[in-house]
This record gives structure tokens, C-alpha cells and sequence, in this order.
């Protein structure tokens, strides 16, 4: 019995230590090529290979990256790895992902606005493989499945270049390998094969628009008697009576679902900190909401704040209203008078950052948030917000038809510029950005240089007066510069004006949205008794936990 506590109390140990959320400096960067290799080794264990070429924001630091493994039946001293061919030795299991890895990068953390070629090679790691139903094969066949580490969309943004190559076991025929088309890959299913020069027979996926941020699921089947017979796990056959079923069931199931509630208490208290709209909104009225802004929109689709924010800045630079004086720490300049036609919301964002207290900003801030907030909960009365989200999610897909269609370089910034409010709502803004601009040179709009100080001391002139022409004060700025600045200086500009954004979040949602207050003075329920049973079987699910980044 006293094992048995003490291995409940372990569990609970566990649970708290992966659930609860670790603070964290500034992070946010992008993942632009990933190559993973997973090789299927003949003594039953597997072999998995990472390549990241990160690229780091102005103001972020990555001196540790987590790296999530498909189970903790892994070998610790069989991980190696380099940062930019440079050897790393501060090796340890996460603390951050579990199962998983932490590599200290050290004296070689990728700094801010800095890149960096990442490679780690976790040589052993066992419990992979699996009996497999395969009809159409006469032998007995293993599987697998396999989810390459991925990262928090929180840190994490933009397109990835990715591969992904599994090198089945040795000896296997031209025939015989079989691959599961993967989920929610971009790519398609189908993969390229073929023996590598090493005689390992291989599947190989590659997407161009794959991301680090999303699990990608792949798996395949090959002739058990490839690998060691003893590292095939079998499907579980259930030999008890049914008074054993019901206590193993009943303690299971218990620890199960006191395991679920602290995690659902945990995950779903943080992910309630982020959902600040009100209850009343959620109810579904009758048609669309028409005439919102996109900032108003964003609200609606409950974006995140930090880019509501930033939204809300573009809109206010563009209008000829403020003017960037410093990035770091950020100072506007507010246009004195202020131009006509601007929103409640844009005059209070730019009266919060007159505020030189960085905490007084803050509040002020959040209270602009709570505001607007409310008044999107006015004009909602009454009509769906599931209607409302697919006709500005609409319009969106069509402003960024508009800018991608476009032909020539003048055309294509004069559509981007025209419709930057709408396509700043699409989750992959900076990636496509970053696409559509690579390539050739670019015309600078009217408004860049109250954006940026450094183009504005660097460049010529540019008029404080708002309007919606082109000039050419740069011909020959190239586009992936423009797109670089214009994406980095979004992102730096949404970390510092509102740190942790949980946090920021949290302080609108107490009011918007707060926390239910049950009206129940508690008590005692029993029902006429119930019982579960408990087993699993699987047939191929090792899967790597979703990866840190700190």
C-alpha cells in the first residue's frame, strides 16, 4: 500500500512539474529550414537527427533549445550536438518538455536579431515499434509513428522549409516498406523513395509552407523480422476476472481523471487568461457584422493582443498621427494637432504611450483593450459571431489575393500598403510577407519613415502629411531587407510594449471575462454507482511531445 501512495504522489509530482508554466525572457523567432532524419535501426531502437537554422528576433535570446523525444526509453549520453559546428557539452534532460532534451547553447546563444545552424543527434531511443494489421501482407510486419519536435506558436512563427526522411531497417526489399499518409502536413502525402547511397531504403516528405509550430504526424510498417523480435511491443491481451477488471479499472480510471483535472485546471486556467471576450459575444445572433475595422475584426476573431496592438500602431503611423522616435525603449511622437478620422481606440493607444512610466503604460494599455473590448460586445448585439469571423476571415484570403496577384514591383506595395490592415490578420502575416516581397527591389510607401528612425536619419526625407501615394526615396531597397524590417520590427515592437502576453491578457480578461463565481454552497453527490475498464493498445503512436523553447 505504501508503494502505492508513494507512486500516486510521484505521479502528482510529475504532473506539476510539466504543467507548470516556467517563466521565461522574451522569445520569439522563426524556424526558416528544418531537415529531420529518423533511421530504423536493425537492434530495434531508432536514431533521430535534427537540423534547425533558427532566426532570431530583435530582443530575443535562444541560449537553451528543448528538444521533445517519442518516450523516456532514450540513451542521454547518446546525444550530441553543435551550434554552428561548434561542439556543446551542457546536455541534460528538460525540464521544460517531458520526455525530452535541453541543449545549452552556452557562450553560442543565437542573440537577438542573430541566426544560427543548430544540429542534434539523439542516437538512441527505444520502445518505437509496434505490431502492425497489415491484410495485405502475408508475414508479420512492426510499425511506427513518429512527430518531429515542434515548438509553442507563442515563440514560434512563420514558414519552414522541412524535410522529413525515414530510413527503414537494413535488408528491407524494393517491395516490401509501406508509409501512412502523414496529418497535417502541407505537403503531399505521397513521399519520394529510393535507396541512399548507405543501402537504407527511404520515405522522404519536403514542404516549403510547413512551420515549426504545428505536429506533423508520420509513420510507416516494415517485416518484423527486420529488427530484434524482443523490441516489437505487443498488443496487450486482457486475462482477469471481472472483479480484478473493476479494481484495476476503478484505480486507473481514478488516477486518470484526478491526473486530467489537475491538468485541465492548469492548461485550461491559462488558456482562459488568453480568451477575453466576453460570454455574450460567443452567443450566436442572426447574420454578419458588417463595417468593423480590422482592428475591431481582430477583436472579434480573438486575436492576440500583442498583435491587436501592433495593428493599432500601423493603422496610427499610417494616419500621420505618431511618429517612431526609439525602438528600444519604444517612444512615440504624437502629431500635434491629431489628424482627423481617427478611432477612440487609436487616440487612447497613442495617449498610453506618452505615459514615460513603463507600468502606468501597461495599465493604460490594458484599459484601451477593456474599452474596446466592450464596445465590439455593443455592436455584436445581435448577430453571429461565427458569421462575422468567416466573412472578415473573407476578406482577409482576398486582400492577400489582391497583393500576391500583383505584377510589378510599384503595384504589388501600392495592394500591400492599401490592404496591410486586412492581411495583418492572417496567422502567417510574417511568413507572407517575407514571400511576397523576396526577390527584387521594392518602393518604400509614404509613411515607412515615421515607422522606422533608421531609414528616416539614414534616407531622404519623408512627408509627415498622410496619404495614400508611393514615392521612390530608395529604388533599389531590396524586398527581403524591407520584409525583414518590417516583420522584426512588428515583433519587437508587441514584446516590449506588452512583455508576457499571458500576463497583459490576464489583466484585460478579469474584466471582460472573468473568472464564473458559482453561486453553489457545495455539497455531497452519489449516484447508483458506476465502474470503467481501462486498457490500451496501439499499433504504431510514438510521438514526441511538443518541444521547448525558452
Amino acid at each position: 500500500m505504501k508503494k502505492k501512495l508513494l507512486s500516486f504522489l510521484v505521479l502528482l509530482v510529475l504532473l506539476g512539474s510539466i504543467l507548470t508554466p516556467a517563466a521565461a525572457a522574451y522569445l520569439k523567432f522563426q524556424v526558416t529550414r528544418q531537415v529531420v532524419n529518423l533511421v530504423l535501426n536493425k537492434n530495434g531502437t531508432a536514431s533521430i537527427e535534427y537540423y534547425y537554422d533558427f532566426t532570431n528576433d530583435q530582443g530575443s535570446l535562444i541560449d537553451i533549445v528543448d528538444i521533445g523525444l517519442p518516450n523516456s526509453n532514450y540513451d542521454l549520453s547518446s546525444v550530441t550536438a553543435e551550434i554552428n559546428g561548434n561542439k556543446i557539452t551542457d546536455i541534460y534532460k528538460s525540464d521544460v518538455v517531458d520526455p525530452g532534451v535541453s541543449i545549452g547553447l552556452g557562450s553560442q546563444a543565437i542573440l537577438g536579431g542573430q541566426s544560427g545552424q543548430l544540429h542534434v543527434m539523439i542516437g538512441t531511443v527505444g520502445n518505437m515499434f509496434f505490431e502492425a494489421d497489415t491484410p495485405s501482407k502475408t508475414e508479420a510486419y512492426a510499425s511506427f509513428g513518429f512527430s518531429p519536435n515542434w515548438y509553442d506558436s507563442n515563440y514560434a512563427y512563420g514558414s519552414t522549409d522541412m524535410t522529413v526522411n525515414v530510413f527503414m531497417p537494413p535488408d528491407i526489399k524494393t517491395d516490401e516498406p509501406l508509409y501512412f499518409p502523414p496529418t497535417s502536413w502541407p505537403g503531399t502525402a505521397a513521399p519520394t523513395s529510393g535507396f541512399a547511397q548507405n543501402g537504407l531504403a527511404f520515405y522522404s516528405w519536403r514542404a516549403s509552407n510547413a512551420n515549426s509550430y504545428t505536429e506533423y504526424q508520420f509513420g510507416g510498417a516494415f517485416p518484423a523480422r527486420l529488427i530484434l523480435a524482443s523490441a516489437i511491443q505487443k498488443k496487450p491481451l486482457i486475462n482477469i476476472s471481472w472483479d480484478q477488471l473493476f479494481g484495476y479499472g476503478f484505480c486507473g480510471c481514478f488516477v486518470l481523471i484526478f491526473g486530467l483535472t489537475i491538468y485541465g485546471i492548469t492548461i485550461g486556467a491559462k488558456k482562459r487568461k488568453l480568451a477575453y471576450l466576453p460570454p455574450k459575444i460567443a452567443v450566436e445572433g442572426m447574420g454578419i457584422k458588417r463595417g468593423l475595422t480590422a482592428v475591431e475584426a481582430a477583436i472579434v476573431m480573438e486575436q492576440p493582443m500583442d498583435k491587436i496592438l501592433t495593428m493599432i500602431l500601423f493603422s496610427s503611423i499610417k494616419k500621420g498621427a505618431a511618429t517612431v522616435v526609439t525602438k528600444e525603449p519604444m517612444q512615440l511622437q504624437m502629431t500635434d494637432p491629431l489628424p482627423d478620422g481617427l478611432q477612440t481606440y487609436e487616440v487612447d493607444f497613442l495617449k498610453a504611450f506618452q505615459l514615460t512610466n513603463l507600468g502606468d503604460r501597461r495599465k493604460a494599455l490594458q484599459a484601451m483593450m477593456v474599452s474596446l473590448v466592450k464596445t465590439i460586445g455593443e455592436k455584436m448585439k445581435g448577430f453571429g459571431r461565427k458569421d462575422t469571423v468567416a466573412y472578415y476571415a473573407d476578406i482577409t484570403k482576398k486582400a492577400w489575393d489582391q497583393v500576391e496577384a500583383a505584377q510589378t514591383p510599384d503595384i504589388k506595395m501600392q495592394a500591400y500598403d492599401d490592404q496591410m490592415d486586412w492581411t495583418m490578420l492572417d496567422h502567417d502575416f510574417d511568413g507572407r510577407t517575407r514571400n511576397v516581397f523576396r526577390g527584387g527591389p521594392v518602393f518604400i510607401p509614404m509613411w515607412w519613415g515615421r515607422f522606422d528612425p533608421v531609414y528616416r536619419t539614414a534616407g531622404p526625407s519623408v512627408p509627415t502629411s498622410s496619404g495614400g501615394g508611393i514615392s521612390i526615396p530608395r529604388p533599389n531597397v531590396p524586398g527581403a531587407d524591407f520584409a525583414a524590417s518590417m516583420v522584426n520590427g512588428i515583433q519587437g515592437f508587441a514584446g516590449h510594449a506588452v512583455g508576457d502576453l499571458t500576463s497583459f491578457t490576464s489583466g484585460v480578461t478579469n474584466l471582460t471575462n472573468p473568472v464564473p463565481v458559482s453561486t453553489s454552497s457545495g455539497g455531497h453527490s452519489s449516484g447508483g454507482g458506476s465502474h470503467c475498464a481501462c486498457a490500451c493498445a496501439c499499433a504504431g503512436c510514438a510521438c514526441a511531445c511538443a518541444g521547448g523553447g525558452r
